[in-house]
C-alpha cells in the first residue's frame, strides 16, 4: 500500500524531467521504513497478525507506539539526509524544522487504525459513521495546521523581501558614492557565497551573514570625503587613517541594526590581518571571523582585478600571485588555497551591478555633482540621512500589519525628507477599477478617506493607469473643491505609482503641498523609493485589514 501510494504521488507531481535516482529514492525510502518497523513491531511479545491472533488494545499500545515512531524517523530522516546531501544543508536543521510537526499526523493515523484492528474484525458499513468522521477531523485538522504554516512561511517571506530591499538600499548607497569602485560589492558578494561554501560553511545563518556582510562591507565609506575616495594618486599618511576609520564605522552604524546573523563582526574585522598587523583592532588567526577571512581575500582579489584611479586592473594569475606573496600574513592560508582552486567556478558573471530604478536614484543624490552647492561633507550627510531613514522605514513597516498603522507610518518617515501638507494613500480596487483613499495625513485627512478616482481621471488616476509619477500639478486637479477649501491655498502636488515588481498596481502615494516652490527633483526620487519599498507592506496590510 505504501509502495502503491508513493506510486501516485510521483505520476501526480509529474515524474518527467526528475532525476532517475530521486525517482527510485520516492519508491523505495517508504517501503523500506515501513518494512522495518513492521519487522520490529512483530518482535514484541504476543504480537502476532490479526488472522492469527486477537491482540488486546492495552497490549498493544506499546509496540504500536515503536512501530510509529519508527516509521516517522526513518522516512522523515531518510527524506532529510538526501534532501541535506543534494542542497549542502545540515539534515538535523532540515528534520527539525520541516519534519518533527508531521509527526503528529502519523501518531493520529496509528490511534485510527488501533481502533480499527481492535474493535471492527469485520468492517461493516455502520463502522464507517464512525471512522469516517475521525479520518475526516483529523485530515481538517492538517489541513488547518498546514494553512497556518503556510501563512506563516508568506509572512516571513514578505518581511524577508523587505529586510533584502533594504539591505539593498544601503548597497546601493555605497555603491553608487564610490564611482570608481561602482559594482565591486556586488562581485565581491558573488565571490565571497561561493567561497565559503567551497570552503565547508553549511551554516544557513552564517551564510546568510556573508552574504550580508559582502554587500554591507563598506559602509564606513558613507563617511569618507569623496577626494580621498577617487584620489588618482597615493594617500597621505593623514588621508589612509581616514579611509581606515570606514571599517569600524560601517560596523558602528550597522550595529543599530538588529540583524538575525553575525554581519557586523565581519563588516567590523574584513580588513584584519592573519599576523595581527590589520586593523581595527588588531585580532589574528582564527580570531578573526572566518566570514572576515573569507571577505578579505575576495575584496583583495576583486580591487586588483579592477581598474582604480591609481592603476590599471591587473590579470587574474598576477592577482592570485600577489594573493599567494600575503598567504600566512594578511590572509588565512586555507582561504587563499582554496579561493585559487575555484576562483575561475565561483566567479560572478562580468557586468554584474546592482539593480537600477527609483532607489538608485536617490543613493545618487550623495554623489559629488557639479550643480551642487553644498560641501562635501554636508552632501554626504543629507544623502546619509535619506539612506538611514529608508531603512527604518523598511524596520517599521516589517511590523504593522494594520493599514492604518501602515499609513502613519509611511507619512511619519516621508515628513522627515520632504515637506508637504498632506498625504492620502490610495488603494486600486480591480474590482471597481477605481482608486480609494484608504489612508490620509494632515488637515484635509477627514475629508478625502472616502474619496474614490476611477483609473485614468484626475492626477492620482492618471498616476495609477501609466505607472508614472507627475511633479508639481494642480491639487484642484485631484481634490476640486476640496482644495480649493483649504488655507493657505494648496500650490502643488507629487504623485507616485505603488508597484510591485514594475508592473503590479498597488495604489498611490500622492503628497500635496502649500508651498510655492513645490517639490523639487530630489522630492520626487525619494517619494518613488518610498513607493517601492512600502508596496509590499501596504499590499499585506490591505490583505490583513479586510480579511
Amino acid at each position: 500500500m505504501v509502495l502503491l501510494e508513493a506510486l501516485i504521488v510521483i505520476f501526480w507531481m509529474s515524474p518527467i524531467g526528475r532525476p532517475f535516482h530521486r525517482l527510485v529514492f520516492n519508491l523505495a525510502a517508504p517501503a523500506i521504513a515501513l518494512w522495518i518497523a513492521a519487522t520490529v513491531f512483530f518482535l514484541f511479545p504476543g504480537i502476532e497478525p490479526y488472522s492469527l491472533h486477537s491482540t488486546p488494545l492495552a497490549d498493544l499500545i506499546l509496540p504500536l507506539t515503536a512501530f510509529t515512531g519508527l516509521y516517522f524517523l526513518l522516512n522523515s530522516w531518510l527524506v532529510a539526509i538526501a534532501v541535506g546531501l543534494e542542497t549542502q544543508q545540515s539534515a538535523m536543521v532540515i528534520w527539525w524544522t520541516r519534519f518533527t510537526w508531521l509527526s503528529v499526523n502519523y501518531f493520529s493515523g496509528a490511534s485510527v487504525a488501533a481502533l480499527i484492528v481492535t474493535y471492527m474484525r469485520e468492517l461493516a458499513p455502520s463502522a464507517l459513521l464512525i471512522i469516517v468522521p475521525l479520518l475526516v477531523v483529523s485530515y481538517l485538522t492538517f489541513r488547518t495546521a498546514m494553512g497556518r504554516v503556510e501563512d506563516s512561511n508568506k509572512h516571513l517571506s514578505e518581511l524577508n523581501r523587505l529586510y533584502l530591499s533594504t539591505i539593498e538600499t544601503l548597497a546601493m548607497a555605497i555603491d553608487a558614492k564610490d564611482q570608481i569602485t561602482h559594482g565591486h560589492i556586488r562581485r565581491v558578494q558573488g565571490y565571497a557565497v561561493g567561497l565559503a561554501r567551497h570552503i565547508g560553511v553549511t551554516d544557513d545563518k552564517l551564510i546568510k551573514a556573508i552574504e550580508a556582510a559582502a554587500l554591507l562591507h563598506d559602509m564606513g565609506k558613507l563617511a569618507v570625503p569623496e577626494y580621498i575616495l577617487n584620489k588618482p594618486g597615493k594617500l597621505t599618511g593623514l588621508e589612509f587613517e581616514k579611509m581606515k576609520l570606514h571599517a569600524s564605522v560601517g560596523a558602528d552604524i550597522l550595529s543599530a541594526i538588529d540583524f538575525p546573523y553575525p554581519v557586523v563582526p565581519i563588516v567590523r574585522h574584513h580588513h584584519e590581518n592573519w599576523d595581527g598587523t590589520g586593523y581595527p583592532t588588531g585580532i589574528k588567526g582564527t580570531d578573526i571571523p572566518i566570514g572576515a577571512r573569507i571577505l578579505s581575500v575576495v575584496d583583495c582579489f576583486d580591487a586588483l582585478t579592477s581598474d582604480r584611479p591609481y592603476r590599471p586592473r591587473l590579470a587574474d594569475d598576477e592577482a592570485l600571485r600577489i594573493l599567494f606573496e600575503r598567504r600566512g600574513k594578511m590572509y588565512d592560508p586555507l582561504v587563499v588555497d582554496t579561493f585559487a582552486r575555484v576562483h575561475t567556478i565561483i566567479a560572478p558573471e562580468v557586468g554584474v551591478d546592482l539593480p537600477t530604478g527609483a532607489l538608485d536614484e536617490i543613493t545618487s543624490s550623495i554623489q559629488t555633482r557639479e550643480t551642487t552647492s553644498l560641501p562635501p561633507i554636508e552632501d554626504i550627510a543629507a544623502g546619509t540621512d535619506a539612506i538611514i531613514t529608508l531603512y527604518e522605514l523598511a524596520r517599521a513597516l516589517a511590523h504593522q500589519p494594520n493599514l492604518i498603522e501602515t499609513g502613519d507610518v509611511i507619512s511619519k518617515h516621508l515628513r522627515r525628507l520632504v515637506p508637504f501638507a498632506f498625504v492620502v494613500l490610495y488603494q486600486y480596487d480591480d474590482a471597481t477599477d477605481e482608486l480609494i483613499a484608504r489612508h490620509a495625513s494632515g488637515d484635509l485627512a477627514g475629508l478625502t478617506r472616502a474619496l474614490r478616482i476611477p483609473l485614468g481621471q484626475r492626477l492620482s488616476g492618471w498616476v495609477a493607469a501609466n505607472r508614472q509619477a507627475i511633479l508639481n500639478s494642480d491639487p484642484t486637479l485631484d481634490l476640486g473643491d476640496l482644495a480649493r477649501a483649504f488655507s493657505p491655498r494648496l500650490r502643488s502636488c507629487l504623485s507616485c505609482p505603488v508597484l510591485l515588481g514594475e508592473e503590479q498596481l498597488v495604489g498611490v502615494l500622492t503628497l500635496y503641498s502649500c508651498q510655492s516652490e513645490g517639490f523639487t527633483e530630489d522630492h520626487r526620487r525619494i517619494v518613488e523609493a518610498v513607493a517601492r519599498q512600502s508596496a509590499q507592506a501596504f499590499k499585506s496590510a490591505i490583505e490583513f485589514s479586510f480579511q
